[in-house]
């Protein structure tokens, strides 16, 4: 058992880290290369649409087709942290974190965009075998290998500690809470289902992505809209409340601003939710079998604006449509909430199906959570591959699968700020590269046509 002191100094140094470092560094960011790609995710959103089926070149090697590329991005991305993770934010970071989880989602997509395109540009392809990430546009582009060492550390640690422990928590929390299904169990069944994929490497991660993506999506999609149409009459105060709590000043947790405490948490679930700084839309769009990096750069919008503008914001509206009073009717005297993570979710859904509103939540988690943890498997085996070579692929893919039981029994607290520590520690070295080469990326921004 992990004391609740350790528990509270991770979060506390996540904490450090957001605000306000990471709060400058990603806005900031975002910011500056929206500018620079002068404003790419809008002038472009049309070309971006027509990505969606997007030309496969099968002469420029890769693994993957871009369609599939796409899908094992969207697959990795859409997790449990856009319903754990949102629900959770609402909850902590109040109303006002929705507003900040589209303001980073909206400057988030010139981050990703650079990150698709320089993994297409910057990536080694050997036939069917893609070797891509960060990594390789930090030392080929960059020209910085100390800094891609860096940054394949910090991922694969990441990769191989966090994922395995979130996405497989808010199953498993899910499952017990509907029924009554052991943690343990949901963590065995779980791991071997996602052992069934991974070791069939990226193309057998592919294509089971894009088979259960569209599914996931979809499903989720059709579920929230029922609950957020059925409470309809109270979407102007929910929104009123959004933009009023996104700026408040009385005083929350810890003496701070509300708004600082909305914009903490409405980063770092955004954050969690579409991955843009993270490095890893390189890792994805990199395997496609393209030669045009801005075809891939414009998938990564459509990719980060159906994550922040779609599955996210259909959570917090069910949550703060459905829960909301529930949750604050189930806070201590130190204002922590019983009522959180996907259990606000289902809540909220009961709320309008009874009982089938529940099972249709704990479906969505599980297609959410299963298709990160297959995606970032993936990941993670880049990332040390590069360090470790070839020779620690099978290894990483069998410590992986056996850590999926532990994140199942761990506690939800320690797992999200973990999980927080570690994403923010594989930001900086990532932003340095991708501000570093944007000049290229916003040469490749202006074209015309991605044909």
């Amino acid at each position: 058992m992990i004391p609740s002191s350790v528990s509270a100094a991770i979060q506390s140094s996540a904490d450090a880290l957001y605000v306000p470092w990471l709060v400058i560094l990603l806005f900031g960011s975002g910011l500056f290369l929206t500018a620079r790609y002068g404003v790419v995710q809008v002038r472009r959103f049309r070309d971006a649409l027509g990505t969606f089926v997007a030309s496969q070149d099968d002469s420029a090697g890769g693994a993957l087709s871009p369609f599939q590329a796409f899908m094992t991005a969207l697959a990795a991305t859409i997790g449990t942290g856009n319903i754990a993770g949102i629900a959770a934010g609402i909850v902590s970071g109040g109303p006002g974190a929705l507003f900040w989880i589209w303001c980073y989602g909206f400057v988030a997509t010139a981050l990703k965009f650079s990150e698709a395109v320089l993994g297409v540009t910057y990536r080694e392809v050997d036939g069917e075998r893609t070797r891509t990430g960060p990594m390789y546009y930090l030392r080929d582009g960059l020209k910085s290998p100390a800094l891609a060492w860096i940054y394949a550390l910090i991922a694969g640690v990441a990769a191989l500690t966090t994922t395995p422990f979130t996405q497989t928590n808010s199953i498993a929390l899910v499952w017990n809470t509907q029924f009554g299904v052991p943690t343990w169990a949901s963590g065995v069944l779980i791991a071997v289902l996602t052992w069934l994929v991974i070791i069939g490497g990226i193309q057998s991660i592919g294509k089971a992505a894009e088979k259960l993506t569209p599914l996931k999506v979809g499903l989720y999609l059709a579920g929230g809209l029922i609950v957020i149409v059925s409470f309809a009459s109270r979407i102007p105060d929910v929104l009123a409340l959004v933009f009023r709590e996104a700026f408040s000043t009385r005083a929350a947790a810890g003496g701070a601003m509300g708004f600082l405490i909305a914009m903490r948490y409405g980063l770092a679930r955004g954050m969690y939710a579409n991955e843009a700084g993270y490095g890893t839309a390189a890792v994805a769009y990199g395997t496609a079998r393209s030669r045009r990096p801005a075809e891939q750069g414009l998938n990564a919008v459509m990719e980060v604006f159906i994550v922040s503008f779609v599955t996210s914001t259909i959570s917090a509206m069910v949550v703060l449509l459905g829960a909301w009073d529930a949750i604050q009717q189930s806070r201590d005297a130190a204002g922590v909430a019983s009522l959180t993570s996907t259990a606000a979710v289902a809540y909220s859904f009961n709320q309008v199906v009874p009982d089938v509103g529940g099972w249709v939540v704990a479906f969505c988690v599980f297609l959410f959570g299963y298709t990160t943890l297959i995606g970032w498997a993936f990941y993670g085996e880049q990332f040390l591959e590069y360090i470790f070579g070839p020779r620690v692929v099978t290894p990483y893919r069998w410590i992986y699968c056996l850590l999926i039981p532990l994140g199942a029994i761990s506690k939800v607290d320690l797992v999200w700020a973990w999980g927080d520590l570690m994403n923010a520690l594989q930001i900086f070295p990532n932003i340095i590269g991708v501000l570093g080469l944007s000049g290229l990326v916003a040469k490749i921004a202006r074209e015309r046509s991605t044909t």
